[in-house]
């Protein structure tokens, strides 16, 4: 296996969140985290929760995030990540790739939603014909593929705006920069309780499981066992439990927490809604 290194805004943030962690010399393995949210917030919600796993597992974790995600989706399909969380696997342009489900984070379903602020006129999905609406980037999958399908189905032509990430399109809509945008139902409604924003959802899909831990096919069976158990019973464990309420607490994740065993059957419909979507960069 090929030795990996952070990239340099990652390290710069486990100096600056204080995080430390001793290994046996070895192999490290890349963690590409889908950056739904700013890079400061990602890593101190993932870096306790990985360097946790390399304890247990004795597999060395380095996360590395990208600046927006579709730089982070292009990642996936030139196979950059040896572990991911992302659901971007999906996307055809990245499935030759071959990289495999192996787990999934023990919480709710999510729906491509498409939201305005709780004080606007707008009430239907017509109303947005011919008007700037945002959405994370094109990467997205719940956040621009799934609504925006919806959009071309209903006749409805918006001006897409992107703003990098999740909760980067969600502050442009707080702002009102951006009159109705597309989010990730679970990241809106963390993002409104932290920013204490009203909003109201007029348009949402059916329920896709939230995104997998993927594993790139040069990683062994052996290795991937020996992570995935790490993080299943991160949960039952009394010190993983307490980093996984920690991490949760800075986002305003709701419980339950932790990680429960997955595999690519579990993903069928988002697989699926590739091959029947409307929108031409698919087709």
């Amino acid at each position: 296996m090929k030795r990996s290194t952070a990239s340099v805004c990652c390290t710069l943030l486990l100096l600056l969140l204080g995080a430390s962690c001793t290994f046996a010399a070895g192999d490290s393995f890349t963690f590409g985290v889908n950056p739904q949210r700013n890079a400061v917030l990602t890593a101190q919600y993932w870096n306790p929760i990985l360097a946790y796993v390399a304890r247990k597992s004795g597999v060395r974790l380095e996360m590395k995030v990208e600046k927006s995600g579709q730089d982070y989706s292009v990642k996936v399909g030139q196979g950059e990540y040896d572990f991911a969380y992302t659901n971007h696997i999906f996307n055809p342009a990245n499935a030759r790739v071959g990289y495999h489900v192996f787990a999934r984070p023990h919480e709710d379903s999510i729906r491509g939603e498409i939201v305005v602020t709780e004080g606007s006129p707008v009430r239907t999905l017509e109303e947005l014909n011919g008007r700037e609406i945002g959405f994370p980037s094109k990467a997205a999958f719940v956040g621009y593929a799934v609504p925006m399908d919806a959009l071309i189905r209903r006749g409805v032509t918006v001006k897409p705006v992107f703003g990098g990430n999740q909760e980067g399109i969600m502050a442009q809509l707080k702002g009102g920069k951006v009159v109705a945008a597309g989010v990730n139902s679970q990241v809106m409604r963390d993002f409104a309780q932290r920013e204490k924003l009203a909003y109201r959802v007029i348009w949402r899909s059916q329920e896709f499981l939230n995104l997998p831990l993927v594993a790139h096919p040069r990683v062994s069976a052996k290795t991937v066992a020996t992570v995935r158990k790490a993080m299943i019973e991160m949960n039952t464990d009394p010190e993983g439990g307490k980093i996984l309420a920690t991490s949760a607490a800075l986002i305003g994740q709701k419980p339950p927490l932790g990680f429960e065993p997955s595999s690519d059957k579990e993903y069928r419909n988002q697989w699926d809604f590739y091959k029947t979507t409307t929108l031409p960069e698919y087709r």
